[in-house]
């Protein structure tokens, strides 16, 4: 079953955002391995807290430029951190909610799923893996506009991401048969998804209609000119008897 997104807590911590511009990358982006106290040579899984390690993150991006050239990066691979995103949205570091929303969606932008199945924090010159629970994202807002094949969903993260499903970023259900649970899942960016929220799947659920796909009738969502199944209208029935 989806848990229900739990509020983030605050924490007073403080984000210094170091201005030096790596010549061996992207030159919209910073990447520096001096940390907060003018240490060198320290690295994202040696950071002291969540604010010494937003600082380290915070030199591989650049404000107001949108997502990291992650998928660009051939970084080594440095190891896992103690860091994890529960299945309702919250992020711990070294066992601490991290309350504060713009460390988290700082994080948000260097994440990276590989083919390993693996999501690893990412800058221009390390990668160090974290604890994924679900989903790294949590999709909290729904609009849909449009009816049938010009019928637009689009969804907004708890990270801030504001993505509309369709080809280029695909809805799949997942059915748990140990507890009868519909699981959605958008795909964000590159591997990476949001798992739909509770109260969001109800609003997605009551935009489904049945539709022919591939021979069987499906109780399955439109969106973006794409039909999502969600599943066999008959198994639909058999549920909801």
């Amino acid at each position: 079953m989806i848990s229900r997104f739990a509020p983030l807590r605050y924490m007073h911590l403080k984000l210094k955002t170091a201005k030096v511009a790596d010549k061996r990358n992207d030159s919209d982006y910073f990447v520096t391995m001096t940390d907060q106290s003018g240490e060198k040579g320290k690295g994202l899984n040696e950071a002291r807290d969540a604010a010494s390690l937003a600082a380290l993150v915070s030199r591989a991006t650049r404000a107001g430029k949108g997502a990291a050239p992650v998928e660009r990066w051939n970084p080594d691979n440095c190891g896992d951190i103690d860091m994890e995103i529960r299945a309702d949205g919250t992020w711990f570091y070294m066992g601490t909610p991290i309350g504060r929303m713009p460390l988290v969606q700082l994080f948000s932008t260097v994440l990276r799923k590989d083919d390993d199945g693996k999501t690893y924090l990412v800058t221009p010159v390390e990668k160090v893996e974290i604890r994924v629970e679900d989903a790294p994202f949590l999709a909290v807002e729904l609009a849909a506009s449009g009816t049938g094949d010009d019928r637009t969903l689009t969804f907004r993260t708890n990270v801030g991401d504001v993505v509309e499903a369709g080809k280029a970023h695909p809805l799949r259900f997942v059915l748990e048969d140990e507890t009868g649970g519909l699981k959605p899942y958008l795909l964000v960016r590159g591997r990476l998804e949001a798992l739909v929220a509770r109260a969001v799947m109800y609003e997605l659920v009551e935009l489904g209609e049945e539709i022919e796909v591939d021979g069987e009738t499906m109780f399955a969502v439109r969106s973006g000119g794409v039909v999502f199944p969600i599943m066999p209208a008959a198994e639909l029935e058999r549920l909801s008897a």
